[in-house]
């Protein structure tokens, strides 16, 4: 039994994915993407609740109904199997959702133009502050925020 669970939550954390800004999704590379200079204004720790997708209700129902239904008779192996079925269902959904928890920023940017956005993402690798130049890069609908590069003047011809 015992591995059973521990293969379900292997198998549920597997399935998260990660909204970090230095990771790319394979379908937003070699896309051209929007790119917006700004200024950080605030950044505030934030966590990213957790996936529900059913998987870990789905997994711990079939473990709780098999443990629960070896136990006793006919009759309370049927009693026993469904209670275990609903305990297992309400322990892996919780599994699922606490496993794909991320902690996360929310940035609020100021542009050039004035203009305020506010983005949550994961924590990545850089450490923003207030008063950091940063770019926005937009693709496919999602935005991410980094440290804007040094701008190097073009060479005079």
């Amino acid at each position: 039994m015992k591995r059973l669970l521990a293969a379900i939550t292997v198998a549920t954390l597997a399935a998260c994915s990660t909204t970090s800004p230095d990771v790319i999704q394979r379908g937003d590379a070699q896309r051209l993407s929007q790119v917006q200079d700004g200024t950080v204004l605030s950044v505030r720790p934030v966590v990213v609740e957790g996936n529900q997708s059913g998987v870990g209700a789905a997994a711990g129902g079939i473990a709780g109904g098999v443990a629960g239904s070896s136990v006793g008779g006919h009759r309370e192996q049927i009693v026993v199997g469904v209670l275990g079925a609903v305990a297992g269902a309400v322990v892996g959904n919780a599994v699922e959702r606490m496993g794909t928890r991320e902690q996360a920023v929310e940035i609020i940017v100021q542009l050039r133009n004035g203009e305020r956005r506010a983005i949550v993402q994961a924590q990545g690798n850089e450490t923003l502050n207030p008063g950091d130049a940063v770019i926005l890069v937009t693709s496919g609908g999602k935005t991410r925020v980094s440290r804007a590069p040094a701008v190097v003047p073009a060479p005079r011809s």
